[in-house]
């Protein structure tokens, strides 16, 4: 059975779709423990700074803002930002698209906007610095749209702004102004003239400017950081390329992936569901970074999120063609079976994802390693949000029972190894104990705790710490830890079930006597 709405009740459904999708998200933020990078990026709110190791400051902007300064640290306020400016990108998706075609093309690409697993999960529920960079997006990218049809001045300056904002969010958001120099160069030369056109790139460096102190202050690390990531040098790894369109086709929704395809090609061909100047500028937006990232994926591993943001502009090229096709029964409005099923993909995949976490019904562990108890569980990334709650909880036991035996002391901090599981531990176990949490590693593995660690005070000779290792993603302590400390006891093993079943096991240790503080900074690979 085909879906239909009556046209004329086209912002009413709007208004349904942004209330069921966040009723949805805010209940996967409160369900779900926070990821890798999310409880990274809690760290940016706890300790902000103008900039931070990996990326610009925005995201714990956000958290600080919305937890009221981590009055309230509870996953769901961590989260709140991304569960509330989900829904007001989706509001804005449909601005845009009214803005360049009509109201069902805005219609259309709300709900393949929804429909994205990039968007829904990765900017909707999980708080990471997309979800500021998509905000300031399409804010930028509307201005820019407005400018550039009605040219007014004051929308030209405002687009500055929330480019500004975007690079203030994530580096990637530099592409804003790179599509809008390339769109000015090949269709709107006399913009140079304009010099509206300067002071809203000069808004725009203003915003970043924080991003630019901190690295001066800290010998560019960030961007030395970045540098290494991405480069169009090196070893050609077509695997690398394929990985990447397979993470994208799955990131973007498999659905809305083939659906863009569809449209580009269709574009190629002379469709002009959309007028000249949105189209272009949309382009100019978004095909540059896929490109870019596709030409660094030959020779380095590079994150599907990455070009998510483009891909999301493209939906708009999808929705416009809908619109000019749309059919009609009764004199009601049929929806397109693509986005209906698009929808479907999405919440089959919600459902399918949130009960692998909580019980584990599909093995991802895989390898044979994964078999042995310090790899058990190793390889099942749903892992990432699963277990540290439970782990506090017997951790708190242990370390009482050490304590009050006298071989540790209850100011004795934790050490870990590598930026994830450390936030990890810092958030689900030190911080409600009351310990201190440090990094004991390379700042390219320890990232922002190599500042960390100096707030709290910095490791200190002579004194004892706990180290916990989990074996889905376990480090041998001897390999990395021998060298500093005068012995190291194993304590015990914690067994972390999921539905009744072992899911992974955590070891913990006690490191007796810190002799050394690393002054060369060591990097061995696990």
């Amino acid at each position: 059975m085909q879906l239909k709405i009556k046209e004329e009740n086209i912002k009413k459904n709007l208004f349904y779709l942004l209330v069921v999708s966040a009723l949805i998200r805010s209940f996967l933020a409160i369900f779900v423990e926070l990821g890798n990078d999310e409880v990274y990026y809690w760290t940016y709110a706890l300790y902000p700074d103008w900039s931070h190791f990996d990326h610009p400051p925005m995201v714990g902007f956000f958290i600080q803002i919305f937890s009221f300064n981590l009055l309230f640290t509870d996953e769901f306020f961590i989260r709140l930002s991304s569960v509330i400016f989900m829904t007001v990108n989706t509001y804005l998706v449909f601005l845009i698209g009214k803005q360049i075609k009509n109201e069902l093309t805005g219609f259309y690409a709300a709900l393949l906007y929804t429909a994205s697993i990039y968007s829904f999960v990765i900017t909707g529920v999980f708080i990471l610095p997309d979800t500021p960079l998509c905000l300031f997006m399409f804010l930028s990218v509307l201005y820019f749209i407005r400018y550039f049809q009605c040219e007014k001045n004051g929308d030209l300056l405002l687009a500055g702004l929330f480019a500004g904002l975007a690079i203030l969010s994530k580096y990637s958001a530099v592409f804003i102004w790179f599509g809008v120099g390339l769109y000015v160069v090949f269709y709107s030369r006399k913009e140079f003239k304009n010099p509206f056109l300067y002071m809203s790139a000069l808004i725009s460096v203003i915003c970043a400017l924080p991003i630019l102190i901190w690295n001066i202050n800290n010998e560019f690390i960030s961007f030395t950081f970045h540098g290494n990531r991405v480069g169009f040098f090196g070893e050609f790894h077509p695997e690398y390329f394929l990985i990447e369109i397979i993470g994208e086709f799955l990131y973007n929704n498999p659905v809305n992936y083939i659906l863009i395809i569809i449209a580009l090609i269709a574009l190629i061909k002379g469709n002009r569901s959309v007028d000249d100047m949105p189209r272009r500028l949309l382009l100019c937006f978004s095909l540059p970074l896929i490109f870019l990232f596709w030409i660094f994926s030959l020779t380095r591993q590079i994150l599907p999120h990455w070009t998510a943001p483009s891909f999301v502009l493209l939906l708009f090229f999808v929705a416009a063609q809908f619109a000019d096709k749309q059919t009609y029964d009764s004199g009601h409005l049929l929806l397109p079976k693509s986005v209906v099923r698009s929808l479907s993909l999405l919440l089959i995949v919600l459902s399918v994802g949130v009960v692998e976490i909580k019980t584990g019904f599909i093995p991802l562990n895989f390898s044979e390693r994964s078999k042995t108890v310090q790899r058990y569980g190793e390889g099942d990334f749903t892992l990432d949000m699963y277990g540290r709650s439970i782990l506090m909880t017997e951790f708190q036991d242990i370390r009482q029972e050490i304590i009050n035996s006298g071989q540790m002391k209850d100011t004795d901090g934790i050490i870990a190894l590598k930026w994830f599981p450390l936030a990890h531990f810092d958030y689900y176990i030190a911080r409600p104990l009351g310990i201190k949490m440090f990094g004991f590693r390379d700042p390219s593995e320890i990232h922002k705790y190599s500042w960390i660690n100096k707030y709290r005070g910095d490791l200190q000779l002579g004194e004892d710490y706990w180290f916990i290792t989990e074996s889905s993603d376990y480090y041998e302590p001897d390999k990395y830890l021998d060298r500093y400390f005068e012995d190291i006891i194993p304590v015990d093993t914690i067994n972390i079930e999921r539905c009744g079943k072992t899911a992974k096991y955590a070891f913990v240790y006690m490191l007796k006597d810190l002799k050394k503080i690393p002054q060369t900074w060591f990097v061995d690979d696990k």
